[in-house]
């Protein structure tokens, strides 16, 4: 399985022939559960005839549907399966039935490199149960496959989008709302929560035990870092070393809680979007010790890491050295770096992500490591999600600067070399960069304080869609917002989220800011961050006021169409303020910001170009009730502050 303590993945390269043709070299792997293959070899090579019973353990994906735009190819995994013939039958009351089968055929099959993999192209027709028959020297293997009926509009599904605000979880450390599966026998590592990196028992019943506290918050959308089984034996509590792309790590429940869990949302009203990892896998994964191809992982002959330079995608400078590095270098020793190159991984990452959208009823997805992953056939594997589910949206961590490095990896992009990488959504890190700096000094700087802010804003000419930019002030990957801003100040946490409240993009919250948590020892590294939601009989006042000061204005952004996709006019100063307009014809919502450690007068007379155009007098969402008239100007805003209003037609 690929889970022992201390297995390493070891193999011997026999050429047949000369070249690196990966059909020209067999892999015999030091694994003692594979010694078979060589058997088997040694048999070929002295003139002996062994026949093996084939046995199927796998079959991946786990179920499929009728009136699927996405072809079906299965991953048929076991022992001896190479040359198998393949044949099919319907089953009825649990029988075969002897009619030819017409609901679920064939169409074509091929061998990996290792001789334990059959994948099989199938033809799905009607839905029922199939009994998928493997027959080799006189020999059979039998497995029942399901093909079920494709639910009602599920390929007009919606998706998160510029109306939505998401909220960030880090699964295993959120809430533990079932303590008997902290610790699963099945599983390396077990819970210890003295151990700050390692699992602490975080799970699915945790996140649905917090559906009224995220639903309160304002929050529409909820993104959980992966939940599926991550077996590395030391800090896999973070999940982003996968070790089954099918199924839910038994730590956090199993796939059927999770499907209830995406249910049970909806029926809060909250969407769901599933955290992708196609750049690597981790080294426990259960295919380690066989794998189909020697090309399934990019290989090298030692240890080789990215280079990180997204840059070289799309330099025209660049050498295919720093091409090759960035695009196939391991992210980590432990998280193998996958070729989307070879055909069959590219296609069982297609039926991967769509098996999970129709199987959850998902609403979007996040991807890791974008712009790791080799770009074309990335882009080919977005657009076979796309073409199954149109108006699903996809957000795509591309962890660079400037903007246009970013905005590169937009759909849509007009890119020199003509590139499309199909990703309708990106990470607006250039965005959070410049806020967490703006309210990390004094801003009494030339171009500093909020300035950075305008300046960043100023280069959304370069994105093809900036209503479709995830917004946000910190994740678990980054410091947390009141970990970086000045004097750890909760007012310039105050600002930060009023900036995403009523910015255009999408506002992602990352769970324990709504309280303005703190990092619990920031030179411990990122587990530090990754702490769970304070209990709520704990909180203190400052904590409770943070939170309700998020909940009105994500709330109202939540209820005010203005904020989903009206237009933006802002108005730079060098006196460490903002103010800014989201409009439409309906009406406007102004804000204005003070970062300064002093009073500061609005200048409404500078915004005549836009104010001129609603009734001045306005709503102060803040505030509540309070009315605020935008045609005086003696309007006086305190220090480390900010006031929202809400302006209607003239």
């Amino acid at each position: 399985s690929g889970t022992e303590p201390g297995l390493q993945t070891r193999y011997f390269l026999l050429k047949t022939s000369q070249g690196n043709d990966h059909n020209n070299r067999i892999i015999i792997y030091t694994n003692m559960k594979r010694i078979s293959i060589l058997l088997t070899i040694t048999a070929l090579l002295c003139g002996m005839t062994l026949t093996a019973t084939p046995r199927i353990e796998r079959a991946e994906p786990l179920s499929w549907w009728t009136d699927m735009q996405c072809p079906l190819t299965l991953m048929l995994y076991g022992e001896d399966l190479q040359d198998a013939q393949v044949s099919v039958q319907r089953l009825k009351n649990g029988r075969p039935v002897k009619d030819v089968c017409e609901g679920l055929v064939v169409t074509g099959q091929h061998n990996a490199e290792s001789p334990n993999y059959l994948f099989v192209n199938m033809d799905v027709r009607e839905a029922g149960t199939y009994r998928i028959t493997l027959s080799k020297n006189k020999k059979r293997a039998t497995y029942d496959y399901v093909i079920a009926s494709r639910r009602a509009g599920s390929r007009e599904r919606s998706s998160f989008s510029s109306a939505d605000v998401v909220y960030l979880i880090m699964s295993d450390r959120f809430v533990d709302g079932d303590p008997t599966n902290n610790t699963v026998p099945t599983m390396r590592e077990a819970a210890d929560k003295s151990n700050i990196h390692g699992r602490w028992g975080g799970d699915i019943q945790g996140i649905i035990n917090s559906f009224d506290h995220i639903a309160a918050l304002g929050a529409t959308t909820i993104w959980a870092t992966p939940l599926l089984c991550d077996d590395e034996a030391t800090f896999s509590y973070h999940g982003y070393a996968c070790s089954d792309y099918y199924h839910i790590d038994p730590r956090y429940g199993s796939n059927e809680l999770y499907r209830q869990m995406v249910e049970k949302a909806h029926e809060k009203g909250l969407k769901f979007i599933m955290d992708m990892v196609p750049n690597h896998c981790g080294t426990a994964h259960w295919w380690n010790n066989d794998l189909p191809y020697s090309d399934w992982y990019n290989q090298w002959d030692e240890y080789t890491t990215t280079n990180n330079v997204f840059s070289a995608n799309y330099d025209i400078h660049a050498s295919a050295y720093d091409k090759e590095h960035n695009n196939n270098g391991w992210f980590d020793r432990m998280m193998a770096d996958m070729n989307l190159n070879n055909p069959d991984l590219l296609q069982y990452f297609k039926q991967w992500a769509i098996w999970w959208i129709e199987y959850a009823n998902l609403d979007g997805l996040r991807v890791d490591t974008y712009p790791y992953i080799e770009p074309a056939p990335a882009a080919e594997w977005l657009t076979a999600i796309r073409a199954e589910y149109p108006n699903l949206n996809i957000v795509g961590e591309c962890w660079t600067r400037p903007a246009s490095a970013v905005a590169y990896w937009q759909d849509g992009a007009h890119n020199y070399n003509g590139f499309n990488s199909n990703l309708p959504a990106v990470m607006d890190f250039p965005l959070n960069e410049a806020i967490r700096q703006a309210l990390a000094d004094d801003g009494k700087s030339w171009g500093g304080g909020l300035m950075k802010v305008y300046d960043a804003l100023a280069m959304d000419y370069l994105y093809p869609n900036t209503d479709n930019l995830l917004i946000f002030a910190g994740n678990h990957d980054m410091d947390r917002i009141a970990d970086v801003l000045k004097d750890n100040d909760l007012r310039r946490v105050k600002l930060t989220m009023t900036i995403l409240a009523t910015m255009r993009g999408i506002p992602q919250l990352f769970a324990g800011d709504e309280y303005g948590m703190r990092s619990a020892d920031m030179s411990k590294g990122h587990s530090t961050l990754r702490m769970p939601l304070p209990i709520e009989d704990t909180l203190s006042s400052a904590q409770k006021e943070m939170f309700d000061y998020q909940s009105r204005l994500f709330q109202f952004r939540k209820s005010e169409p203005i904020l989903h996709t009206g237009k933006l006019m802002h108005f730079a100063t060098r006196d460490n303020t903002y103010a800014y307009f989201r409009y439409t014809d309906e009406g406007a919502v102004f804000v204005y910001l003070n970062a300064s450690e002093e009073p500061r007068t609005i200048p409404t007379a500078h915004y005549a170009e836009i104010l001129g155009k609603y009734n001045p007098v306005g709503t102060d969402v803040i505030n509540g009730n309070a009315v605020i008239d935008l045609g005086r100007e003696d309007i006086v805003v305190a220090p480390l502050s900010a006031i929202v209003v809400k302006l209607g037609k003239k």
